[in-house]
């Protein structure tokens, strides 16, 4: 059983990591994909680091656990980069696997306005990580509607919410601050090496 975790990940912090590892353990999968993402639809890519910087750094992040593992699939897709592409690509990539997408609860909310959302269901199960800015109304509301209408399989993860994000950081390293615990050492000291993030 494979997991798949997308995200822009700039920079990849301690909050993806406990996620990824959480879902791993509470859903028993086999492995832990992270994917960086190329050319999003739905971010400004102007805020986003070089795709061989993210994943260098993801690559440093996970280099102790033999359970993840992490992908250049999207960056070295031409154009704009779309879910159901890359869940297209991994499912022939691992025929025998069965697929499981995470996503954030603010991520799920918005699946109406992503491309053939029909085929990311019939390709993968669907763990939702909370996201405290999210309703559980809309959101046990909008998992029904995509059970109802497309006969989507999906969990909700009782993994916890961390208060740490990519933007925070990115701010404190502008600013001189410290983002020590933030991010994995070996990331802060690539960070460091590349002068990533200044001003």
């Amino acid at each position: 059983m494979l997991g798949i975790f997308g995200g822009s990940f700039n920079p990849i912090h301690i909050g993806h990591l406990l996620l990824a590892e959480f879902i791993r353990d509470e859903f028993s999968l086999d492995k832990m994909i992270f994917i960086p993402t190329g050319n999003p639809p739905h971010k400004n890519v102007n805020d986003l680091e070089s795709g061989h910087h993210r994943y260098n750094m993801v690559k440093l992040a996970i280099e102790n656990n033999p359970f993840f593992d992490v992908s250049d699939i999207e960056l070295k897709r031409k154009g704009v980069s779309y879910t159901f592409e890359t869940l297209t690509e991994i499912s022939r990539e691992y025929p025998h696997e069965k697929i499981f997408f995470i996503c954030g609860s603010d991520s799920i909310i918005q699946f109406p306005t992503w491309r053939d959302i029909g085929k990311i269901f019939e390709l993968a199960d669907i763990i939702v990580a909370n996201r405290p800015n999210v309703p559980k109304e809309k959101l046990d509301e909008m998992i029904n509607g995509f059970k109802m209408k497309y006969n989507a399989r999906i969990a909700c993860s009782a993994a916890p919410h961390m208060e740490v994000s990519s933007s925070e950081i990115r701010n404190r390293i502008k600013k001189g601050l410290s983002i020590r615990y933030m991010v994995p050492l070996t990331v802060a000291e690539y960070i460091k090496a590349n002068n990533l993030y200044q001003e």
